[in-house]
């Protein structure tokens, strides 16, 4: 039983030494992430926290995309303008009229793949945009380099090396450290 499996003590062990092998690279030794790999200790997840999502991201690994807008949007400006509009869904930025213009561009654009409302799809994982959490930063310029350059990332799949028991372990301390 996963939820067992997240409380069990020698599988806590097991999976905390299974992730000083395969995860701290990326994650960090306190599980933290860095920018560009995320936190584990949240309760903000890009694919989902639940038995199964966790298992398919460690046995098979994941890959973000996100694609670049700039020439879509036509100019630095609007670019910057989506940037704000995008900082206000969470509360960072107020947004300005020009950046409460993009509203529309935001939903016919954005809203594929972050919905209209901007609180995203762990389907694809594309992240929330409706708190303060950027896996690469949440500052203007971070959020201007995304929209206008996109981001690519990947998650190797480790089930190969792992097995499907040890797999489910890591998944359930992974999950254990969020709680």
């Amino acid at each position: 039983d996963f939820a067992a499996l997240a409380e069990n003590e020698d599988a806590l062990s097991l999976g905390r030494s299974l992730f000083a092998s395969y995860c701290t690279t990326c994650h960090g030794s306190d599980a933290r992430g860095a920018t560009g790999y995320p936190n584990l200790t949240d309760d903000d997840w890009l694919w989902g926290n639940t038995e199964q999502n966790l298992i398919a991201t460690i046995s098979n690994g994941r890959n973000g995309i996100m694609t670049p807008w700039a020439q879509i949007l036509g100019s630095d400006e609007a670019v910057t303008n989506m940037a704000n509009y995008v900082r206000s869904l969470s509360g960072l930025a107020e947004a300005d009229d020009a950046a409460q213009a993009m509203q529309a561009q935001f939903t016919m654009y954005c809203g594929a793949c972050h919905t209209p409302a901007g609180t995203g799809n762990q389907l694809l994982g594309a992240p929330n945009l409706t708190d303060d959490t950027g896996l690469y930063g949440s500052s203007l310029g971070a959020v201007r380099t995304t929209i206008a350059a996109g981001r690519t990332g990947q998650m190797p799949a480790h089930g190969e090396w792992l097995g499907a028991d040890r797999s489910k372990i890591l998944a359930a301390y992974v999950y254990s450290l969020s709680q």
